[in-house]
């Protein structure tokens, strides 16, 4: 796997450890429940995470992406033709 696919295993990692690791109430971070701490934390760490992994992937860099450069193929051009039609 690649790293952006291990990056992107990052918030779901972290709401599963929310389960066992912050199933409380105290210590308050910031006068919060430490529970509602953690959903904002999660909350802000795949908003992070999910921009990387965007940065990281190829289909996502511009014109190279576009006009196939980095030899990867093309995009197909869209089509106004209905589901099913054959021309």
């Amino acid at each position: 796997m690649k790293l952006r696919h291990w990056l992107a295993l990052l918030p779901v990692a972290h709401a599963v450890l929310g389960v066992v690791f912050a199933d409380r109430v105290r210590p308050f971070v910031a006068g919060l429940p430490f529970f509602m701490a953690w959903i904002i934390s999660g909350t802000l760490l795949c908003a992070v995470v999910m921009a990387i992994v965007y940065r990281l992937d190829p289909a996502n860099r511009g014109e190279e992406a576009e006009t196939g450069i980095d030899g990867g193929e093309a995009p197909l051009p869209a089509t106004n033709a209905p589901r099913g039609h054959r021309s």
